[in-house]
């Protein structure tokens, strides 16, 4: 949780000396050991040396005084009390110790059930730990103090870190301290003054400004980010920030969160940034993001979701977002969707704009839904083992190039759908399964392509066509391995399968408007087999290893995915063989492998290689993320990646130091991508943090350096524009 203030002007370490704590604890003390009289009074129970009632209100206790009242103890050299008033003059070595409070003092003047009160030469500490010294202390209400000039830390060392001068404040406990002419100190040497400053005591939420973060960066030159964050209620909050960079601009973000009752709730992150402008350049235009995440629960059971990334500027994403996939992934998307599922029913609204962003081409392909409405129903039971399922809607859709939409020449289509089906499940034998479905797809294109062209006529194209499918699963195989003792401790199962798929043709498919521009029907066989491992974990049997293996074989070759591609002059029939390893011992490690092999090439087409050491809360954290892709079909290196990604974290509790490293490498081109290192230190009551990365992708490889603190209850500036992403 965020733990703010209410203004800093510098990223530095702060430590400093807590003047006062150790009298507090000296003054707290055994009296000495002479005779002390004792006397009880109404509630109070008085010791002292000597005891003198000068009048029917007013006792003087001199000696080693100690007075107990309720929860309350006194400790002075000398009191006076008025037993009626309950007011208390103490001189002398003043100490009032309560459950929560500990205060020493020269001299006090108070009511013992805390109305009023003047304390002059105090040192207090406030639990949890705040500790304080004032020339004065005046309790102006409950648990509310007024302070003269003084000094204050949360630092709870013999020799404390820092330190808080001010020349008056108020104390409200439990909440805050408000300054006056505040002098923030590392031990002796004063870092910085502000006219105000506030510091929250409690531990939970806190308005106020947060310990900023500054930096340097090669082309962005001195960086400092600042958040305000602001608990608006228990229901919503908000970080305010400003980033400023020296040699480019400043820009300025809002972060809003907010939870209401019955699940609603989501979050608003929006920045702006201001370029800094140079008459001999060429300027960019000013830049903006949006970015919108909410859910709502609607009357009737219905629900409403709705996500926008939005970016003006995919040219500032890619030089200034600090997040490393988000940077280099140029995307935009805005869509809400509307649902309800009831029984077996489902029923949902799309409307939706996706972009994506090609450096290499600087150019979009932009896609549209305006909408999409489906309503489906899944298996419901006609008589056993007869299931009937229908799939319905109405879809208007757009497609193409960001210039295509210039010139108005974008793919455009509309059509309604109706797609019932019946299914005979067969699960009698337990060691085999098989599900079979036959059904009819009826479509109604409210435009298509002209007869023999592709020019789109507003002419309506009713198609039709019926499809069959059948997927078997076993017989399964299975094996137990036994201990000498014939205790179960292995079990190995073997899943062959084979589906069938049957699409007849489409009548007038050479007139559907398509995205592609290719329509597909599928008639293919699909055999795999999959490999189980499983041990036996609290009496249940738990999967640690799957090993799988599948293929495709395309009976129409010449309507499947394949028709663009060619072998030799002839279409493949086979697709690529893909294969998979999951490897879960526990929950702390992990590998997900997978690797297609293209069978008329004699190659990888694709390698992804996903591993996990640890998990990122324990002290030995590692990862490593592996992608190759190719297409075999053609040679242009555009379409082919190959990039590797390490991460990992280093915790060392005994020293409260913790390490966090992140690197991604393009195998392919041979060149790094990204590095980041952040480095944190807890240093009692200072939380240090030092991050370094490097941006290899970007026009100029950019190296940045940042360094930020928590300050006791203060928390650390966010990142507005992303992070580390360790």
């Amino acid at each position: 949780m965020r733990r703010p203030v209410l203004l800093v002007w510098l990223a530095l370490a702060v430590c400093l000396t807590a003047a006062g704590r150790t009298a507090v604890q000296d003054a707290v003390q055994t009296a000495p050991q002479e005779a002390r009289q004792t006397t009880i009074v109404g509630d109070y129970q008085i010791l002292a040396v000597t005891l003198e009632r000068r009048s029917k209100d007013t006792i003087i206790a001199t000696g080693s005084v100690e007075i107990r009242y309720k929860d309350l103890a006194l400790f002075a050299d000398r009191v006076e009390i008025n037993p009626e008033k309950k007011d208390v003059l103490a001189e002398g070595h003043v100490v009032l110790q309560s459950p929560r409070e500990v205060m020493s003092a020269e001299r006090a003047s108070f009511n013992l059930d805390g109305s009023r009160g003047e304390l002059v030469k105090v040192f207090g500490m406030v639990q949890p730990s705040l500790y304080y010294e004032a020339d004065a202390l005046e309790k102006k209400a409950d648990n509310l103090y007024a302070l003269g000039k003084g000094k204050v830390t949360s630092c709870a060392q013999p020799v404390s870190r820092w330190k808080f001068s001010f020349s008056r404040a108020d104390l409200k406990k439990d909440d805050y301290l408000a300054m006056w002419n505040m002098v923030l100190s590392i031990k002796k040497v004063p870092v910085f003054d502000l006219p105000y400053f506030r510091y929250p005591l409690n531990r939970e939420r806190a308005t106020g400004f947060l310990m900023p973060q500054a930096g340097f960066s090669g082309t962005k030159g001195f960086t400092y980010s600042q958040s305000f964050y602001w608990a608006i209620s228990r229901s919503m909050d908000a970080t305010l920030g400003v980033d400023y960079y020296s040699s480019r601009g400043l820009g300025g973000g809002l972060e809003y969160r907010y939870l209401f009752s019955e699940g609603a709730g989501g979050t608003l992150n929006l920045y702006y940034f201001l370029f800094k402008k140079d008459p001999e350049l060429q300027n960019p235009d000013n830049a903006y993001i949006l970015r919108l995440n909410h859910n709502q629960p609607l009357p009737l059971g219905f629900k409403l979701v709705a996500n926008v990334d939005y970016q003006s500027s995919f040219a500032f994403l890619r030089e200034f977002d600090n997040n490393f996939q988000r940077a280099v992934i140029s995307n935009r998307s805005s869509q809400i969707y509307l649902s309800k599922d009831w029984s077996n029913f489902n029923f949902n609204v799309r409307v939706s704009r996706f972009e994506t962003y090609f450096n290499q081409l600087s150019n979009s392909i932009i896609s549209y839904n305006l909408p999409e409405i489906s309503l489906n129903s899944f298996k419901i039971k006609v008589f056993s083992p007869l299931y009937f399922s229908l799939s319905s809607g109405l879809s208007r859709w757009e497609f193409g190039w960001a210039n295509a939409y210039k010139d108005k020449t974008q793919t455009r289509s509309q059509n309604f759908w109706l797609t019932p089906s019946l299914s005979v499940p067969f699960t009698e034998i337990p060691w085999l399964t098989l599900n079979s479905t036959v059904g009819t797809n009826l479509t109604y294109y409210f435009q298509s392509y002209a007869p023999w062209g592709t020019q789109r006529v507003d002419e309506p194209l009713f198609t039709q066509n019926y499809n069959l499918s059948f997927e078997l699963v076993g017989p399964i195989f299975f094996k137990i391995f036994r201990r000498a003792d014939d205790e179960p401790y292995l079990k190995h199962v073997i899943e062959p399968s084979v589906s069938y798929r049957f699409d007849s043709p489409v009548t007038n498919s050479d007139r559907i408007i398509t995205t592609s521009g290719y329509f597909y029907r599928f008639h293919q066989l699909t055999f795999g087999l999959t490999n189980r491992f499983m041990v036996k974990q609290d009496d249940m049997p738990r999967e640690i290893v799957t090993l799988g293996l599948s293929n495709t074989y395309y009976l129409a070759p010449e309507e499947s995915p394949l028709q663009i591609y060619k072998v030799d002059g002839k279409i493949p029939s086979w697709t690529d063989v893909t294969s998979y390893l999951r490897f879960y011992p526990s929950g702390q490690y992990s590998i997900d492998f997978s690797a297609d092999f293209n069978p008329y090439h004699k190659t990888l087409s694709s390698v992804r290689l996903g591993a996990n050491l640890g998990l990122p809360e324990d002290d030995l954290y590692l990862r490593v993320s592996w992608y190759k892709s190719i297409n075999p079909y053609l040679q242009n290196a555009w379409y082919n990646r190959h990039q590797v990604s390490f991460g990992g974290g280093l915790k060392i509790p005994a020293l409260s130091v913790e390490a966090l490293a992140e690197v991604d490498y393009n195998i392919q081109d041979r060149k790094m991508l990204y590095s980041a290192f952040s480095f944190n230190y807890d240093y009692q009551c200072l939380a240090f943090k030092v991050e370094a990365r490097v941006y290899y992708f970007r026009e100029k490889p950019e190296t940045q350096f940042r360094v930020s603190f928590g300050l006791g209850n203060v928390g650390k500036t966010t990142d507005i524009l992303g992070g580390i992403g360790l």
